[in-house]
C-alpha cells in the first residue's frame, strides 16, 4: 500500500487517535505569541489541522496546510469556507515547493517509519522549505523507539532528534513540555529551531 492510499483509509476509517479535536495547547501558547499575521507559514502532514483553524480565527492570513491525503484537506475546508483553497496542498511533503517563514510541527515527524535515512530527509527538507531566518516550531514524542516499524506514532529522544537537527538548526529551546495534554504529560518535548546561518 502505498502512503497516500495508508493515510487515506486510516481518515476514511477513522483510525486517527492522535487527533486531538482542538489546537494543542503548547502550540496555541506558542501562535498567541505570535504579533505578526502576514507570516508565511506551513503545516505539513497537517491532517485535520485545528492549528490552522486556530490560526485563520487569529487574523493568520497566510497559513498553507499540507498533507498528503485529500481526506482531511476535504473535511478541513468544509469545516472552514473561509480558508483560502489556494493555501491547502494535497501533495508528498518531500517533493513540496514553497518557502516559509515558521514550520509547525504536530505528529508529523512521528507518523513516518523512524528510518535514519527518512530522518534525515526530514530534517533536510525542512531546512529547504524556510526562509534564512525561518523556525521550525513544534512538538515530537519523548517516548523510546520498540523496533515495530508499523504501529504510530514513533518516538525517540531528545538526543537522537538534535543528531538529525543540528546540522542544519540552532536550538532555541527543546524541552520536556510543561503544558501537553494530560495524556502525553511527560512524552512530548517542545521545540523552536532556528535556521543556521
Amino acid at each position: 500500500m502505498d502512503t497516500k492510499q495508508y493515510w487515506s483509509e486510516r481518515y476514511l476509517e477513522n483510525r486517527t487517535g492522535w487527533d486531538l479535536g482542538a489546537p494543542s495547547p503548547p502550540l496555541q501558547n506558542y501562535i498567541d505569541q505570535l504579533t505578526n499575521k502576514s507570516i508565511k507559514i506551513l503545516i505539513p502532514g497537517a491532517g485535520n489541522s485545528y492549528e490552522a483553524e486556530y490560526l485563520l480565527n487569529s487574523g493568520f492570513t497566510n497559513t498553507h496546510v499540507l498533507d498528503i491525503a485529500n481526506e482531511p484537506l476535504t473535511t478541513f475546508a468544509e469545516r472552514n469556507p473561509d480558508f483560502p483553497k489556494n493555501q491547502l496542498h494535497e501533495a508528498d511533503f518531500f517533493e513540496f515547493k514553497g518557502v516559509y517563514d515558521l514550520i509547525i510541527e504536530q505528529t508529523f515527524f512521528c507518523s513516518f517509519p523512524p528510518l535514519p535515512e527518512t530522518r534525515k530527509t526530514y530534517a533536510k527538507k525542512i531546512h529547504e522549505l524556510l526562509k534564512p531566518n525561518g523556525k521550525l516550531v513544534g512538538l515530537w514524542f519523548d517516548i523510546p523507539l520498540t523496533g515495530d516499524l508499523e504501529k504510530r506514532p514513533f518516538g525517540g529522544d531528545k538526543n537522537e532528534y538534535l543528531d538529525y537537527f543540528s546540522p542544519y538548526f540552532e536550538t532555541q529551546t527543546f524541552e520536556e513540555c510543561y503544558n501537553s495534554i494530560p495524556p502525553r504529560q511527560g512524552s512530548e518535548l517542545f521545540g523552536i529551531f532556528k535556521v543556521k546561518k
